[in-house]
């Protein structure tokens, strides 16, 4: 039975109370700071301004980024593995800070989202990608290499990821798809490992970690979001599916493992 923890609260304080080295695999998509005033979106193909919610405001956000960054290392096991995602807003602050803090930038991931919503500006580029950082405390870190090359049908798995942005679930507006996370769990942790997920928001980290028997805490400070995610990990069934994932190198197990990314919906569209 997996050990599921989840906190209505702030992260870093949350963070600050956790064992060192308690946690194998970390993945965090933390606010981009994009809401307030001269941030605008569109709503109904209409000028809007855009506000994420309270949480999506701060002040210094290279200092909150170093900071729940710092916590997160002091509790990521030796050869436990971090993930941030982010876009152009975020990610280099957050790489700059990987390097200042003397972790180990293994990759740095590109999903690409053939699909991505069209812009309606006509001054840029239609955004169709975010980057994950994906980083270590040293070279020895655990990274399951022949199941991420068994995912991709029987080839190296490159860092060009093109997985389909999905309908959200939830009202949350950074919700990221299942099959996204699914896919980082599977190569970057074991059954029985612990997965965090400082800004749970939606669950998403956590339905996948259950459904993939992992154990799981998720800090949410929105309780609206945290309400959401307490909801749908409880709701989901930790054998949905049962992979089978023995790497055995036999072909029942290659087909089990190509029927897996058939169900999370890796197809091009």
């Amino acid at each position: 039975m997996e050990n599921i923890q989840l906190f209505n609260d702030d992260c870093i304080k949350v963070l600050r109370s956790l064992p060192e080295k308690s946690i194998d695999l970390i993945f965090a998509d933390p606010p981009y700071n994009l809401s307030g005033e001269g941030f605008l979106t569109t709503k109904n193909g209409k000028v809007a301004k855009l506000h994420k919610g309270d949480w999506d405001v701060i002040t210094d956000i290279h200092k909150f980024n170093e900071v729940w960054i710092s916590e997160c290392i002091r509790v990521l096991s030796d050869t436990g593995t971090i993930w941030i995602s982010g876009t152009l807003h975020n990610h280099p602050s957050v790489g700059v800070l990987l390097k200042k803090l003397g972790l180990w930038i293994i990759n740095d991931v590109i999903w690409f989202k053939r699909n991505a919503t069209p812009l309606l500006s006509t001054n840029r580029l239609a955004p169709a990608t975010e980057l994950i950082w994906f980083a270590s405390k040293s070279k020895k870190y655990f990274f399951n290499y022949e199941l991420a090359k068994q995912i991709n049908g029987g080839k190296q798995m490159k860092n060009l990821w093109e997985i389909n942005a999905e309908k959200h679930k939830t009202i949350h507006p950074t919700e990221k798809p299942e099959s996204l996370l699914q896919r980082i769990i599977l190569i970057a942790s074991k059954e029985g490992d612990t997965v965090l997920d400082p800004f749970t928001g939606s669950g998403t980290t956590g339905v996948v970690a259950k459904k993939l028997h992992r154990n799981f805490i998720g800090i949410e400070i929105s309780k609206e979001y945290f309400e959401i995610a307490t909801h749908r990990i409880n709701i989901q069934k930790n054998d949905e599916f049962d992979f089978n994932l023995s790497l055995n190198g036999n072909n029942s197990s290659a087909q089990q493992l190509l029927l897996m990314e058939d169900k999370a919906k890796y197809s091009k569209k």
